[in-house]
């Protein structure tokens, strides 16, 4: 029985080093879907044989796990301790989800990649894009990106990575993935301009940011309640937007022509 719950412990700990649980991941993809030119739409359904970006949006997740595709890991996340900031944190030699993203998406944008190497690329893109939104996939290499900080979501015990995983998202609202679509994909041109300016470092360093006040207000011990839900729902809302229409400029400057976004500047 010992070694039982051992086993659950290391899968449970294994699953959760993931983010945004399959609906977070899911709402992503399709405000990126919703946000592609008619040209992009295109590229990407002929990539993905006619399947939605959103059929592909969790695939990684469990494709990290197999032999083939293990060496894709520590695209997660970027682990950045204490003692280091954004800039300045050493980097695995492995890769990390900036470096990842930033790989596949000159595997895309290259002429001579091949049709497989593409297919491959988006798909991975689709989901380490969302990746890098979630705080603690900018976590501490201490601590596993928050798994080893424990703590308590209402009764239950858990640890800080698994709450931003699904639990706060999930207990601030019940949508449906085209429901997180419907309710937050409103922003005028002029704030969908400001949400998606910069490349992918800028928006590595906001998330760090955002894990760092995080781990200020949920230290080990913390009991999360309502007050929690309600203080960082508009969070999880916020980076769940940002991943989906950041995505869209990314795909949009590679597949679409008339873009006049340079696939270089990210």
């Amino acid at each position: 029985m010992k070694r039982f719950y051992s086993f659950i412990t290391a899968v449970t700990l294994c699953l959760s080093a993931f983010a945004w649980s399959q609906k977070g991941h899911d709402a992503t993809a399709y405000i990126a879907e919703c946000h592609f030119t008619e040209a992009t739409a295109d590229s990407v359904s002929s990539l993905l044989d006619g399947k939605s970006p959103v059929y592909w949006a969790n695939w990684l997740d469990n494709a990290s796990h197999t032999p083939q595709y293990y060496y894709t890991k520590t695209w997660h996340y970027r682990n950045i301790d204490t003692h280091e900031n954004y800039d300045n944190a050493k980097r695995n030699p492995k890769g990390d989800v900036i470096s990842a993203a930033r790989e596949q998406i000159a595997i895309l944008a290259d002429s001579i990649s091949s049709r497989s190497q593409k297919q491959l690329a988006l798909k991975i893109l689709i989901h380490i894009v969302g990746d890098m939104h979630q705080p603690m996939h900018m976590g501490r290499y201490k601590d596993l990106g928050g798994n080893k900080v424990k703590l308590r979501f209402f009764d239950r015990d858990t640890n800080l990575h698994s709450i931003w995983d699904g639990s706060i998202m999930n207990s601030g609202h019940s949508w449906s993935y085209t429901e997180w679509q419907q309710q937050l994909d409103r922003l005028s041109a002029e704030e969908e301009a400001a949400e998606t300016a910069g490349n992918l470092d800028d928006w590595g360093r906001q998330t760090y940011d955002i894990a760092c006040r995080v781990y200020d207000h949920m230290p080990a011990g913390t009991k999360v309640s309502y007050n929690e839900i309600a203080s960082w729902t508009p969070v999880i809302e916020q980076q769940i937007l940002r991943g989906g229409l950041r995505l869209a400029k990314v795909l949009n400057a590679i597949f679409d022509p008339s873009s006049e976004d340079d696939v270089t500047q990210f």
